[in-house]
């Protein structure tokens, strides 16, 4: 499993707005007490509220990695950022990347990272080798969140619904699935990266045996009804083991998106196809509640949509960043 050296530097490059440093921002918004300071190269780099520091003063001040807080079209590692990359190898940071391009792509930073005996960290390229899913079952709980499409809301629902379990004195463990899971979190697997045969099997050592009253809760991935990445979900979700899913769900979808020749499945019949493919590895899994992203949507709309998919599927309906999860923590911690 990736595990990355906190605090961070979250670099923000040459982006200058925030919905070019999303990375960025989601470590702001889920991982404050691991982010130490913001580092741009231009004087129009994005904001993000954090200390402006460079690498240097971020080092002396106790950072350990530099984030590439941004996402560039086609994944690349743009020229005039390269700098502050190798001043961050050279004051003793790790880099971590999401992006498609690996670090050491970048002519002399793996040398110079070398010499500076600090990591380059591609969380989308991992080097682990992952062994083939046994199936065996493992202790402790997990939940793990399922969707209607993709990017809807899964990873905010699983922060949100760990967040809400530790406040009750739960033990709970966030479980990141993907590039920006895992750098908020501080480790994880990027599932989409594995290989096919071992999915699964990447997936039972990310939520390994634990005690009896633990629970993990699984970041998801994709979607059973995606014609591109169905595949991956079904791994994670048999190697996972829940005992309980989370139905994330868009209502302002129609169809999957940028697909416009596969429309979303009515909720009943989507979590019917979840809960039967679960109960591969774990006959007991459970629906607990349906997680719906309202971001759009007045009040009066909100609680509209919310109260028709709870009647749905007789389970409690929520707005992750919007409304209480009270109820379904309830549902899950019930017998």
């Amino acid at each position: 499993m990736i595990e990355l050296r906190k605090p961070y530097l979250i670099f923000v490059g040459d982006a200058e707005i925030e919905s070019d440093a999303k990375t960025g921002a989601g470590l702001r918004d889920w991982a404050r007490e691991s982010c130490l300071a913001q580092h741009g190269v231009t004087e129009k780099a994005v904001d993000l509220g954090l200390p402006h520091m460079t690498p240097e003063q971020a080092a002396a001040a106790g950072a350990r990695s530099l984030v590439i807080g941004v996402a560039p079209f086609g994944g690349r590692i743009a020229p005039c950022w390269e700098p502050a990359l190798f001043a961050a190898v050279r004051a003793g940071m790790d880099i971590v990347s999401g992006l498609h391009t690996r670090l050491a792509d970048v002519p002399g930073l793996a040398q110079a990272a070398q010499t500076s005996g600090v990591a380059l960290r591609d969380v989308r390229h991992p080097r682990e080798r992952y062994p083939v899913a046994t199936g065996a079952k493992r202790t402790g709980k997990r939940v793990a969140m399922v969707g209607t499409d993709c990017a809807l809301g899964k990873k905010y629902t699983a922060l949100a619904l760990t967040r809400a379990l530790q406040a009750r004195k739960v033990p709970a463990d966030f479980r990141a699935t993907g590039q920006t899971g895992i750098m908020i979190s501080g480790s994880g697997i990027a599932m989409d990266a594995i290989v096919a045969d071992f999915v699964a099997g990447a997936a039972e050592a990310l939520s390994p045996s634990a005690a009896p009253d633990h629970w993990d809760v699984i970041e998801g991935q994709g979607s059973l009804f995606h014609p591109a990445y169905a595949a991956v979900t079904l791994g994670l979700l048999h190697g996972s083991q829940p005992d309980a899913l989370v139905l994330c769900h868009d209502p302002k979808r129609t169809h999957i998106d940028g697909y416009p020749d596969f429309p979303i499945r009515p909720l009943d019949e989507a979590a019917n196809i979840y809960l039967q493919q679960a109960r591969l590895t774990n006959p007991a899994v459970r629906l607990v509640g349906l997680s719906m992203n309202t971001s759009g949507l007045d009040a009066a709309r909100r609680n509209q949509v919310l109260a028709e998919g709870a009647a749905i599927l007789g389970v409690p309906a929520f707005d992750p960043m919007k409304t209480p999860l009270d109820a379904v923590v309830d549902r899950l911690l019930a017998n």
